[in-house]
Parts: structure tokens; C-alpha cells; sequence
């Protein structure tokens, strides 16, 4: 087998191993993103550049995601996904006049799906790529509205009275944690 053969095989490999990690909402952007990619044959201009150049970015963070690389994106995987499906959507717009009708139907319809993956992507997902329990807030012992109660023992013959204590302010560390400096 030649040189190139073997890099094909392998290419497909890491293909289906990434095809079988990632979750459906990405299955879909990339179905997206190939489709936009085929809707840009024909006349082509700068504005099918972006396009195909918007969909490659949409595959290479799918695959990444896959091969569980580690990176954050400002808002997340979801809101890029929706921003490249409207960003491409006003792309063919620009050129609605200059192509057949059904390339501009299809070409809207990708940018419809990479929108529309985005979007499931992103109810799906925190955005930043948290693990869910450090997103989730841990439930306190005592509800928020109410402070803790304690006796007080100053006077001995009413010991029965009780206060509420104050809770820390807003921008002290949680109890047994140290804040770190700040550099």
C-alpha cells in the first residue's frame, strides 16, 4: 500500500472516531457545514470563499471538540456555531442576485442548519466549557432569605434569646477556602 493510502485509511479513522464522540447538535453543524461547502459550486467570488472558509472553521472546531481537545471559546461552542450559521446566511444574501434561485434555497437552508445546531448547541451546553457540576450552583444548607440562628450566652438568666448572624460580605472567599493573590 502506498504512502498515501495509508494516510487516507488513517485520515478516515480518525473521521469515525471523532464522528462517534461528538454529540448530535455537532453531528448536525457538521452536516451543515458540508452542505454549505457544496452549495458554494458554481460561480464563485470572494463572498463563496467566506462562505466555504466559515464552514471549514465550523469543522475544525468539531473536530477538535472529538478529539477532546481543550480550548475556551468566549460564549461557547453553541454561539459560535449559531453566529457562523447567520454570518453565512448574510453572505449568500449578498449575492442572492448573482446565482440561480436553488443555490441560493440550498445555501440558505445549510445556513439555516449550522443556525439552528448552534442554537440546540447552546441550550444543550453551559457557555464556557465547564463541567456541569462546576456551573451548578451547590445547594447551601440554610435558603438564601434566611441567616443562620445562634444562642447567645452573655446573660445567664436569658439564655433562650437569639440572634441572626450576618452573613460575610459579598466578596470574601467561602469558609475553608483561601483567596489567592493576584498577580
Amino acid at each position: 500500500m502506498t504512502d498515501a493510502g495509508q494516510r487516507a485509511r488513517s485520515t478516515g479513522r480518525r473521521a469515525a472516531v471523532i464522528w462517534r464522540r461528538v454529540s448530535f447538535e455537532q453531528k448536525v453543524a457538521v452536516v451543515g457545514a458540508l452542505l454549505l461547502i457544496v452549495s458554494t459550486f458554481g460561480p464563485f467570488s470572494f463572498v463563496e470563499a467566506a462562505e466555504v472558509l466559515v464552514a471549514l472553521g465550523v469543522l475544525a472546531l468539531v473536530g477538535a471538540r472529538g478529539e477532546a481537545r481543550r480550548f475556551h471559546l468566549p460564549f461557547g461552542d453553541g454561539t459560535v456555531v449559531m453566529a457562523t450559521g447567520a454570518w453565512a446566511a448574510i453572505l449568500i444574501v449578498i449575492r442572492l442576485f448573482d446565482r440561480s434561485l436553488g443555490q441560493n434555497l440550498l445555501a440558505l437552508a445549510c445556513a439555516a442548519i449550522l443556525g439552528v445546531a448552534g442554537a440546540a448547541e447552546r441550550a444543550k451546553r453551559p457557555p464556557d466549557d465547564l463541567p456541569e457540576e462546576a456551573v451548578s450552583p451547590r445547594p447551601s444548607p440554610t435558603p438564601p432569605d434566611e441567616a443562620p440562628t445562634r444562642v447567645v450566652a452573655d446573660p445567664p438568666a436569658d439564655a433562650s434569646r437569639t440572634e441572626t448572624a450576618s452573613p460575610p460580605p459579598a466578596d470574601s472567599p467561602p469558609a475553608g477556602r483561601r483567596r489567592s493573590p493576584r498577580i
